[in-house]
């Protein structure tokens, strides 16, 4: 008996990070220390001696179910997108600059050219959101995880100085709300999402002509990445007040995270644009409106608070970042709430 007739192929992981190497090295940043094959990931933080309080950020996030489509779809290298974007977004929230970022990919099964395909997608991810790769871990778990099927979540560490960091506290009253538009549901609400459609081959590969694709085409779209037009934003001079990802939850959690007592995010639903599949999902699940808000992002994937005179300058130097933006809402007295009318 050896470790591979129990299930576990030493030469297969070899050959998943000889293949992996080739993407990993499109993320490097001049202050990767380290290759991959280490023990662990080392990055230097002597660029950043200039900031006046330099400030770790950190994320750390899964794709969640959406998995499930991949392994239906056979399709895998879009979910290390959606795995990075969980966790570089969450970091940009805060005002942060990603720096690196590690992966875990846990299968019942190690079979390198679709490990190398998952490490694809996250390795562009990183390339979007000018993070380094700078180590992972693959591990093989027969008897935990079925042959077809893995988990994959990551770790992200981004750097901010304290004084220029976005905490929400500042948002007052006639502040405008700004949306960045999604490229569709992302990587939350997945468990409802297989609860209104059957995951098979033949439903999610069935055309539909309202969404110009498939089912499946449209709801395993990666996630978008907001560091560059966050970045955008800050460069323009603009100070972003609050910011929030509307990821699980939806507006209702998500929106006041990012807002101090005595104040309550007002959005119009007539100001969003709402994707098509969202409707489809609404419509197919007999699903309450007010669900649908709570769960999903209904096709704006990341809010802020600006002041009222920054707006117009903020959807400009997103739309430059190459996203889409627009007015969603404003901040008014209340309680600390979102209220969607």
């Amino acid at each position: 008996m050896d470790y591979k007739q129990a299930g576990v192929d030493i030469e297969a992981g070899y050959e998943s990070v000889r293949l992996m190497k080739e993407f990993i090295s499109k993320t490097n940043r001049p202050e990767v220390l380290s290759d991959i094959g280490g023990f662990s990931g080392a990055f230097s933080m002597g660029a950043f001696r200039d900031m006046e309080e330099p400030t770790l950020v950190s994320g750390t996030d899964g794709v969640g179910t959406k998995l499930k489509l991949a392994f239906i779809m056979d399709r895998h290298d879009t979910v290390g997108i959606d795995c990075v974007a969980m966790c570089v977004n969450d970091i940009a929230c805060a005002g942060g600059e990603p720096l690196f970022f590690l992966d875990y990919i846990a299968c019942g099964k190690n079979k390198p050219e679709k490990i190398a395909q998952i490490v694809k997608g996250v390795s562009e991810g990183c390339v979007q959101a000018g993070a380094a790769l700078i180590g992972g871990e693959t591990a093989e778990m027969p008897g935990f995880y079925p042959e077809d099927e893995y988990d994959l979540a990551g770790f992200a560490v981004g750097i901010a100085d304290r004084g220029k960091m976005i905490t929400g506290d500042s948002v007052e009253a006639g502040d405008v709300l700004v949306g960045i538009a999604s490229s569709g549901v992302h990587s939350n609400g997945f468990s409802l999402v297989r609860k209104v459609f059957s995951m098979d081959e033949k439903t999610l590969t069935t055309y539909h002509e309202a969404l110009g694709e498939t089912l499946g085409e449209a709801l395993l779209r990666p996630t978008k990445i907001y560091v560059k037009a966050l970045r955008s934003v800050r460069e323009a001079g603009i100070a972003i007040k609050g910011c929030s990802h509307i990821t699980g939850g939806g507006f209702y959690e998500n929106v006041p995270r990012m807002l101090p007592e005595g104040v309550k995010a007002v959005i119009e639903k007539s100001a969003l644009r709402v994707p098509e599949v969202f409707r489809m999902i609404e419509r197919e699940g007999s699903i309450q409106e007010r669900v649908m808000y709570n769960t999903f992002n209904m096709g704006c994937g990341m809010v802020m608070a600006l002041s009222p005179g920054d707006a117009d300058r903020a959807v400009e130097a997103i739309e430059q970042a190459g996203e889409k933006a627009y007015v969603i809402g404003k901040i008014q007295a209340g309680e600390k709430c979102a209220e969607i009318i």
